[in-house]
This record gives structure tokens, C-alpha cells and sequence, in this order.
């Protein structure tokens, strides 16, 4: 982006911020000053209620399934009634763990609508793993389906949830009231509460890659200022190309949603979706070409994924001629995304789709930083320029603020960062004592502004003496032929303390020792000799992952070294 367009940039959000939906107002409760849209819903709430506009319009469409936004929202004010009628009141916390189902999303609004907390519990987890998070948030009801429901068998005998509601029971056994049941009574009428910005609406359990998961308390005002963060970006970038804002007769635009629900990105994309109106694909599991399919058969206009999923989906359109023509948003983020990958994505789509990748934590409610526009093919490197709610350090190790291109750890704070973790004070104190949360992610920002992520800080490899960032390397090792995904990490040395190695995902006919030799040849071309993995291990099998796309490492040093 060149100096005078960013300048434009700036005076554009100026204006937009000054008066108007997005007009910005000081919030000083936490005991310092922070930007809050003085005109946002109160909440969650508010925000569901202003669904209904939408009527019979398409909102989740699920294998040939079709739920319209008021038939959504009648589910969700049954739901509701029925929680209510059996107890649960403001406050309390009712937990989900199912698929990305319809009757996710039901659970998550209809808790959002009388006040109570969302506990959303990572579908993926073991029955032992979910029990840690039950007993921790202590819930007074379950919305599970038939395939938690066979797996928390012996956990449920012994805890005591008021109820336990099961959906898509399919073949498991009895157990549970039925969510049929539990929203039999449709007349649309929802419980009067009061729900306010300051009111906890959703806990989140971090990954867990190291340690035992923490609860993300995350409330209404955190998850509001993102949906107008993302509208307030979005009228920014057609203000920049002079698009005009889509008016009342556009065609409907539709999303298709990759990522898991119980992940604070699934959650946005549940929310974001809502707020414009926009239908929402959702899918049993990631695949590629159920994901096209969905794409092409619903005409759907935006993919918002992780890394690897955008990858696979450009390489299955690419394999079976499919243009994805409707495509006009693809995004990629909860991961470090390669700068390889954009570059594909803007040859493939020639430019009629724009782009978009960023960086973003539990913790601030996701998207912090964002890159999109012109900013994205210039500088595919970065991840962006910050939402104008937060404010970001880059603090070096003696606490002091770096200067521009020194590298630092990444401090945040504002209206979209949580009030900390739930049942946690130790951990809370420690992350977020002194009114700025430590991400433990390193990074830089440079004269224009923009913002560079270079790795984990616990990431980091130390060779000799020497800074290596894992995802620099990684990088370099996604730009040659025949990598499919990549992973590098340190490894004890005697001498030099750390060295680097690598785990490379390859098609079965570059197995070979030869190919890794390649890979250090033409390493060796692009980043200095101390970066380079001494220790190269290749498979032909996926590499381990979170459900959010992040990379488990500690199972592969357990694997491979």
C-alpha cells in the first residue's frame, strides 16, 4: 500500500469513527481508557433479536437441510423457554459439544438470550478431557449429540447436570432429553432478560497444546466489538475500491463456515453471519471436496479457513476444473499462513476475489490484526494493521518498547481482550496483570504500520546463540514443489543447545532420502545456513493438528525424534 493510500485509509476510518454506526466513545471502567461504538447492540441478545428482519431467508444450510432466520429463531426462543423452565438462570453455564450441527448454533443464541454462559467444549476432546473442562466450568446443563453421548457415558453417571440434551442421536442409546423435545413449543416468544455488555457470555477452552486448557471468559461486549470491528472493515475496503454498500435487493451472500464452533473463530463466524444476514454452509468435517461442492451448489461468496484448508481447497478446484466463480472473500488465519499461499490464491482467483489473512487470539476474541485490500499481495508477509479497538506493544525482554522492525513480544489490550480466565486467578494475574495481556507470540511492526508475526515465543529455536523463528523456516520449506505441510521445531544439542529439525508431509513418491537432500539444496537459496534443518524427517501422513489448525509439535518430537 503506498504512503497516500494509507494515508486515505486513515482519514476514511477517521470519518467513519467520528459520527454514525461507528462512532467511537471512551470506556474508562477498566481503569483505563479504551474505544467502545458508542451505537453497538447491548449485546448478544440485541443482536439476535435483529435477525428476525431476515425472515425466511436461508441462515445454516446443512447437508440438504435449510434453517431461515426465523425458524432459527423460533428454535432458539424454545430452547430457551425450556432452560428456563427447568431452572437454568442468568449466570449459570450450560456447555455444547456436538459437530457444527444447526443445533449448535440454537444452543449457543439461546443461552446468549437469557444470560447464560456458553461453555463450549472442543468436540475433538477425549471423554477424560472433557470431564476436566465439565468439572471446571461446572455446568447445570449438556447440549451434546449422539456421539458425545456414547463417549461421556461413564463421565455423566457420576456429575449432575440438571439436564442433559441430546441432538443427532443417531445410533446411540437412550439417555438425555431429545432436542426435539426440548423445542417443541415454537411461538417465537423469547424470555424477557436483561443482558448487558459487561455480562460473561461464553467461555473458551484454549488449545491445551501445553498444559492443561484454560477457560477464555469472553462477554457480550467482547464478541459485539468483534462483529463491528469485522462490519466496520468491511465498509472500509468498499469505501477503498468505491464499491458501492450492498442494498436491500443484493443477492444474499453466503459463507462457507470451516471452522469448528467451539473455537472463538467458529463463534465469530456464527455471529459475523448473523449480523449481515448471510447464509452459513456447514459441514460433518473438513473435506475438500464436500467443501467445493458446497461452494458451487449455493453459489456461496466468502471461505474464511485455516492454512491448510484454503490450501486443500485451491488444489481440489484446481484438480476437477472448478473455478469457484461466486467466490469474492477468501480468508485464512488462526494459523501463521505462508506467504505461498496467498500468492496461489491471487493467481487462481486473478483478482476478482479479494483477500484477506491476519492474526488473532482466544484471548482478544480473535482477529486483533487484519490484512486485507491492496496491503495483502504487496506485503503477503504481513499480518496487517490492528482493529481500532485494541492497542498493541511489541515489549522486548527488559519490558521496554521495541522500535520499529525490532523484534519483541506481542502485549494487547482494549475492548475485545477478555477480563481473564475462568476459575484461574493464578493464570489471569499472570497473563494479564497490569491491564495488558501477554500474548507469548513475537512480532514487529515497521514504519508503514504494518505488523509482522515471526513466531511463538516458546517456539522459538535458540541455535548458538542465534534467533531462529520456526515460522520463517516453514515458510521457505512451504514455497518448494511437492511439500504438502510442514512443521520445524528445535531439538537438544550438546554444544549449540538447540538445532533445527523438521518434519515434512510429502506425496508417497517423494519418500526418499534424495528429496530431503533437495529441500536443504534449495533452502540454501533463500535463508542463511544456520536455519537450515540438520534434521529432516519426511511422511506421507497428516500431520498432527489441533482442531484450530495449530500445529501439535509436542506430538511430533514424540513421533518422529
Amino acid at each position: 500500500m503506498t504512503e497516500s493510500l494509507a494515508q486515505l485509509r486513515t482519514k476514511i476510518m477517521g470519518d467513519l469513527t467520528a459520527s454514525g454506526p461507528f462512532e467511537f466513545a471512551t470506556d474508562t471502567s477498566a481503569g483505563y481508557p479504551v474505544r467502545i461504538y458508542r451505537n453497538a447492540p447491548a449485546s448478544l441478545r440485541e443482536l439476535l433479536l435483529s435477525t428476525r428482519r431476515f425472515g425466511e431467508k436461508p441462515y445454516l444450510l446443512y447437508d440438504n437441510e435449510v434453517v431461515s432466520f426465523e425458524e432459527h429463531f423460533r428454535l432458539v426462543a424454545s430452547l430457551a423457554s425450556y432452560l428456563r423452565g427447568i431452572g437454568v438462570k442468568k449466570g449459570d453455564r450450560v456447555a455444547i459439544s456436538m459437530r457444527n450441527y444447526p443445533e449448535w448454533s440454537v444452543g449457543f443464541w439461546a443461552c446468549q438470550s437469557i444470560g447464560v454462559i456458553a461453555v463450549a467444549l472442543n468436540a475433538w476432546w477425549t471423554a477424560a478431557e472433557m470431564e476436566f473442562a465439565l468439572t471446571d466450568s461446572t455446568p447445570v446443563a449438556l447440549l451434546i449429540d449422539g456421539e458425545r453421548l456414547e463417549r461421556l457415558r461413564t463421565q455423566l453417571s457420576r456429575m449432575n447436570q440438571r439436564a442433559v440434551i441430546v441432538a443427532r442421536r443417531g445410533a446411540a442409546g437412550e439417555g438425555g432429553t431429545d432436542f426435539s423435545v426440548a423445542t417443541a413449543v415454537r411461538d417465537g416468544v423469547l424470555p424477557d432478560d436483561e443482558v448487558g455488555p459487561a455480562d460473561l457470555s461464553t467461555i473458551v477452552y484454549t488449545s491445551g497444546t501445553t498444559g492443561k486448557p484454560k477457560g477464555a471468559m469472553i462477554t457480550h461486549r467482547n464478541h459485539v466489538t468483534t462483529v463491528m470491528n469485522m462490519l466496520l472493515s468491511g465498509t472500509v475496503a468498499r469505501t477503498l475500491t468505491k464499491l458501492p454498500a450492498p442494498g436491500p435487493e443484493a443477492p444474499q451472500p453466503g459463507a462457507l463456515h470451516t471452522l469448528p464452533f467451539f473455537h472463538v473463530g467458529g463463534i465469530n463466524g456464527l455471529c459475523n453471519n448473523a449480523a449481515i444476514g448471510s447464509r452459513l454452509g456447514l459441514m460433518y468435517k473438513w473435506d475438500p471436496a464436500e467443501a467445493v461442492r458446497l461452494i458451487e451448489t449455493h453459489q456461496l461468496t466468502m471461505v474464511n479457513g485455516v492454512p491448510i484448508m484454503i490450501r486443500q481447497l485451491i488444489e481440489e478446484a484446481i484438480s476437477i476444473g472448478a473455478k469457484l466463480e461466486s467466490l469474492q472473500t477468501i480468508v485464512a488465519g488462526a494459523a501463521p499462513v505462508p506467504p505461498d499461499l496467498l500468492r496461489r490464491i491471487g493467481a487462481h482467483f486473478r483478482e476478482r476475489a479479494s483477500m484477506g489473512n491476519g492474526y488473532g487470539i482466544t484471548e482478544a476474541t480473535s482477529g486483533i490484526i487484519v490484512n486485507n485490500g491492496p496491503d495483502v499481495l504487496a506485503h503477503p508477509d504481513s499480518v496487517g494493521r490492528p482493529v481500532p479497538t485494541v492497542d498493541i506493544r511489541i515489549v522486548g525482554e527488559d519490558g521496554t518498547d521495541r522500535r520499529p522492525d525490532e523484534v519483541g513480544e506481542i502485549w494487547v489490550r482494549g475492548t475485545q481482550v477478555i477480563p481473564g480466565y475462568w476459575n484461574n486467578s493464578e493464570a489471569t494475574e499472570e497473563s494479564f496483570g497490569g491491564g495488558w495481556f501477554r500474548t507469548g507470540d513475537l512480532g514487529y511492526v515497521n514504519d508503514l504500520g504494518l505488523y509482522y508475526l515471526v513466531d511463538r515465543k516458546k517456539d522459538m529455536i535458540i541455535r548458538g546463540g542465534e534467533n531462529i523463528y520456526c515460522a520463517e523456516v516453514e515458510a521457505a520449506i512451504f514455497e518448494l514443489t511437492g511439500v504438502i505441510d510442514v512443521a520445524v521445531l528445535g531439538r537438544p544439542h550438546p554444544d549449540l543447545g538447540e538445532e533445527v529439525a523438521a518434519v515434512v508431509q510429502v506425496a508417497p513418491e517423494n519418500l526418499r532420502d534424495e528429496f530431503a537432500e533437495q529441500i536443504r539444496s534449495a533452502l540454501a537459496l533463500k535463508i542463511a545456513k544456520f536455519k537450515i534443518p540438520t534434521s529432516i524427517r519426511l511422511t506421507n501422513s497428516e500431520l498432527p493438528r489441533t482442531a484450530t489448525g495449530k500445529m501439535l509439535k509436542r506430538e511430533l518430537r514424540k513421533q518422529f525424534f
